[in-house]
């Protein structure tokens, strides 16, 4: 007789082959309409599965995991960042969380960089004027922008993603700087020529370029305070692809309305979806909707992780993206 197939209930719709493979590994309930299911949704949810694979849009708190059943045993988030589960109120019911590392480094390290130039460049400025068709010919002192090559790119968070945008940043001429815990291993820090700063506070006043890759965590909410963004010099741009989090976005934006930052390059907000309506209205702010992660390949991993995940703890195996609070 075969073994029970471990009810798994998808909260949010997944790519096409990612869900074809889940309804025919597990007792898999999809979610096709793709809404965000309502908190009234996710305690049903909990409460008659085995396994729970939500998304960011997903928040899983302690209050939540009360009402979980007991066949709950695994959460298997889609997505890297698990700031939307209480990872510690889950391992004290005795319920595994994973997620889905490693996949998005270099989908995320490319949406930085082009963050990057489409900041400095005045990219989306422009080709929204064209589009409203105000473009009326050249002349040699409209639109003006900054040149990359030679400025200092100041990194905070040097992990796999931190690493994969300095990589390419070499490739554009950028002298990398980064803040992090500790430093990276020598053979890194040659390779990128990266200059280690302890002081995020010294690195920030220095910079010509920041970029965001810190996990959100409580020790890096609002990590760029208004203090530490008052650092900054007026010539600066602030890219972030990690967590909105990280930044005081009201903040941001008065520095930004004020002219004592030059621009900033955005692709998550401190309380997404909804956005600093300053920042809206502001041309020298490049605002994008979370694509960080947002590639066919990207998303198809993503799912794979899942999959894997899900099928190591059915065999009785720890799995290999298990995430546990100690790592927070």
């Amino acid at each position: 007789m075969a073994a029970r197939k471990p009810k798994v209930i998808v909260t949010r719709k997944l790519p096409d082959p990612v869900e074809t493979r889940m309804r025919e590994l597990f007792d898999a309930e999809l979610n096709l309409s793709d809404e965000a299911m309502g908190r009234e949704q996710l305690e049903e949810a909990v409460g008659r599965c085995d396994v729970l694979a939500p998304t960011i849009t997903d928040r899983i708190d302690a209050a939540l995991l009360e009402k979980a059943g007991e066949r709950l045993k695994l959460i298997a988030n889609f997505g890297a960042g698990v700031d939307h589960i209480d990872v510690a109120a889950a391992n004290a019911r005795g319920i595994t969380v994973t997620n889905t590392p490693g996949v998005l480094t270099e989908d995320t390290a490319d949406l930085t960089m082009a963050l990057v130039m489409a900041t400095a460049r005045r990219i989306v400025e422009g080709a929204n004027v064209v589009q409203a068709g105000g473009f009326t010919g050249w002349t040699p002192t409209w639109m003006m922008g900054r040149r990359i090559t030679g400025k200092r790119l100041g990194i905070i968070g040097m992990g796999r993603i931190g690493t994969a945008v300095a990589r390419r940043a070499r490739a554009f001429g950028l002298q990398i700087h980064y803040h992090n815990r500790k430093p990276v291993s020598p053979r890194i820090a040659e390779e990128l020529e990266a200059t280690y700063w302890d002081s995020l506070d010294q690195m920030l006043a220095r910079m010509d370029i920041i970029s965001v890759h810190s996990p959100h965590t409580p020790a890096t909410y609002h990590l760029l305070s208004a203090r530490r963004l008052k650092l900054l010099q007026p010539h600066a741009i602030v890219v972030n692809t990690a967590r909105g989090e990280i930044i005081d976005e009201q903040a941001l934006a008065d520095l930004l309305e004020a002219g004592k930052i030059a621009g900033v390059g955005l692709d998550v907000f401190e309380r997404e979806p909804a956005i600093n309506e300053k920042l809206l209205k502001l041309p020298n702010a490049v605002l994008l909707p979370h694509l960080g992660s947002a590639t066919i390949e990207g998303r198809i991993d993503m799912g794979e992780k899942v999959i894997i995940n899900i099928r190591t703890w059915m065999d009785g195996h720890k799995p290999p993206d298990r995430v546990i609070p100690s790592m927070l």
